[in-house]
């Protein structure tokens, strides 16, 4: 990761990141013969080709919300309320469509798509909000989003093919804003966000400690950064994960964290690396 020191170089840090993170997803399938493209993932009912499909279709969104926000508007609008009205999933929708597709025009589809948003991001204003699905973002909102999402879906990637990926101090950006949706994870659920503030301390991938939060904070999360994220965006269930809570705020918190907008998904099975969970949020 860069260490930027404006606005504008926080959010080209994020674009490269995101821009590498996206590689190494690119890795796992570039090479995949078109029959696996169909493997399940933990995702129910997604198989890789779904996964990157969502991708796909997420920044094609991205790309219009930096690019036109009225056209955003209006797309949105339209689109969602068409499948909603019909009782479908828009975000079913996307991937199914878009899974459907041969794999090498689906791949293209992505390369073409995660390009056009990276440079959409980086000509957007870094001060100006970009309309979303939920609340609007600033450009380097939208990136760290994009960010975690990718590494969210290249995990179920991961799983499907009994791959194990490298953990990288990109990492730091999921787990920063796994912290930073506290409240709303707590909102997802129906409950008030606690007045206590939560710190993490986390091991990163290179050993070294990464302290986010108020340093007087008596709530800590402490463990591996790898597991953090792994939890906060739902790929592994609380119990096999190495976190440890002090504190009321931060006992409650771990149980229901995501790092991701929607309704709160089921999260994974205790005891199984590859189990099932719901294709819906990030």
């Amino acid at each position: 990761m860069t260490d930027p020191t404006t606005p504008t170089d926080v959010l080209h840090g994020l674009l490269a990141d995101l821009r590498a993170e996206s590689a190494v997803l690119d890795g796992l399938v570039s090479g995949l013969p078109a029959e696996d493209w169909a493997r399940p993932t933990p995702a129910e009912g997604w198989t890789i080709a779904h996964q990157i499909a969502h991708l796909a279709w997420t920044d094609d969104w991205t790309a219009l919300a930096a690019r036109d926000a009225e056209g955003f508007g209006a797309a949105l609008g339209d689109h969602f309320g068409a499948l909603l009205e019909a009782g479908a999933d828009p975000v079913e929708e996307g991937a199914r469509e878009g899974a459907a597709a041969e794999p090498g025009a689906l791949l293209a589809r992505w390369r073409t798509g995660r390009e056009e948003a990276l440079a959409a991001l980086a000509a957007a204003p870094s001060d100006v909000r970009l309309p979303w699905f939920g609340p609007p973002m600033k450009p380097a909102s939208m990136a760290t989003a994009r960010l975690m999402e990718t590494w969210a879906h290249g995990q179920d990637v991961a799983d499907a093919l009994g791959v194990t990926r490298e953990p990288t101090a990109r990492l730091r950006h999921i787990a920063h804003l796994g912290l930073r949706t506290l409240g709303f994870a707590f909102g997802a659920h129906g409950l008030p966000a606690p007045e206590r503030p939560v710190r993490l301390e986390l091991t990163a991938p290179d050993g070294g400690l990464w302290a986010l939060g108020p340093a007087d904070a008596t709530d800590v999360v402490t463990g591996p950064a790898l597991d953090f994220c792994l939890l906060v965006t739902q790929r592994r269930h609380r119990d096999d994960l190495a976190l440890t809570a002090t504190g009321p705020a931060a006992t409650a918190w771990l149980p229901i964290a995501q790092a991701f907008a929607g309704a709160p998904g089921k999260g994974r099975e205790a005891g199984a690396e590859g189990g099932r969970q719901p294709a819906s949020g990030a």
